[in-house]
C-alpha cells in the first residue's frame, strides 16, 4: 500500500509512540507484546527512514533474547543485517551477520551458520577487508560439517579467486546456484563483486587506459577507481 505524503511525515511520530507503548509492555511484563510493536514499527518505517527500522529491529532482538526465544530472536536481527546490506553500512552488517551466526551456532543450526559465513565473506569483500573474509572461513572450521561441505568448497574457491584477481573465477562462483538463491541481498552482493585491479591483468593484456573514445567506463573499472589506493 503507497502511504500519502502526509502519512509518510507522521510516520516518525507514530513510531515513536509504538515504541513509548512497547517499553510499557516491558514494564508490565509482557515482552511479546512489547516485541510485536517494536517489529510492527519497524515495517512501517522500513522504507522511509532505514535506520530507525534497524534500530528497532534490533530492539525487538533484544527483547526475544532476554526471553531466551532465540529462534525469533535471530530472525529480526536477520532483518536488520539486510537492511544495512542494502544501506551499504558494511562494517555494521558484518557485526550484525556475526551475531546471527553466533545465535544459530547456539541453537545448533548449523547449515545455516554455512549460509551467514557466505554472507559475512560477501560483506568483507565489499569491505575490501581480504583478511577478514578468509579469517571467517578460517573461525568457521570449528562448526560442525562445514569442512567438506559445498559452501566451504564455494568459498575457498571465491578467495583464491579474489586473491588472484581472477575476476571470472570469482563470478563463477557467485554466479552458482548456492551463491544466488541467498537472499536477494546478499545475492546482488556476490554479482556486483569487482575483484582488486578489477581483473584486468587476467582479462586483457591491453593497458587499462586505452579505452576506445565514446566507451564509458564499465562497473569493474569505476569499482577499482572507487577504491584505489585502498589495497595494500
Amino acid at each position: 500500500m503507497m502511504l500519502t505524503l502526509k502519512e509518510m511525515q507522521k510516520l516518525p511520530e507514530a513510531v515513536q509512540l509504538i515504541e513509548k507503548a512497547s517499553m510499557m509492555y516491558l514494564e508490565n511484563g509482557t515482552p511479546d507484546t512489547a516485541a510485536m510493536a517494536l517489529e510492527r514499527a519497524g515495517k512501517l518505517i522500513e522504507n522511509v527512514d532505514p535506520e530507525k527500522a534497524v534500530q528497532l529491529y534490533q530492539q525487538t532482538a533484544n527483547v526475544f533474547e532476554n526471553e531466551e526465544r532465540l529462534r525469533q530472536a535471530v530472525e529480526l536481527l536477520g532483518k536488520a543485517s539486510r537492511l544495512l546490506v542494502r544501506g551499504r553500512r558494511f562494517d555494521e552488517a558484518a557485526l550484525s551477520i556475526q551475531k546471527e551466526k553466533n545465535i544459530y551456532k547456539e541453537i545448533e543450526n548449523y547449515p545455516t551458520c554455512y549460509k551467514k559465513t557466505i554472507a559475512q565473506v560477501l560483506v568483507h569483500l565489499h569491505r575490501n577487508d581480504y583478511v577478514a573474509a578468509e579469517r571467517c572461513v578460517r573461525e568457521s572450521y570449528s562448526i560442525p560439517g562445514f569442512n567438506g561441505s559445498e559452501d566451504c568448497a564455494a568459498l575457498e574457491q571465491l578467495l583464491e579467486g579474489y586473491d588472484q584477481q581472477d575476476q571470472d573465477q570469482v563470478s563463477d562462483v557467485c554466479n552458482s546456484p548456492l551463491f544466488k538463491y541467498m537472499d536477494n541481498d546478499y545475492a546482488k552482493l556476490g554479482l556486483s563483486l569487482v575483484v582488486p585491479g578489477g581483473g584486468i591483468k587476467k582479462k586483457s593484456p591491453a593497458t587499462p587506459q586505452a579505452k576506445p573514445d565514446g566507451v564509458t567506463a564499465t562497473a569493474a573499472d569505476e569499482e577499482e577507481d572507487e577504491y584505489s589506493g585502498g589495497l595494500c
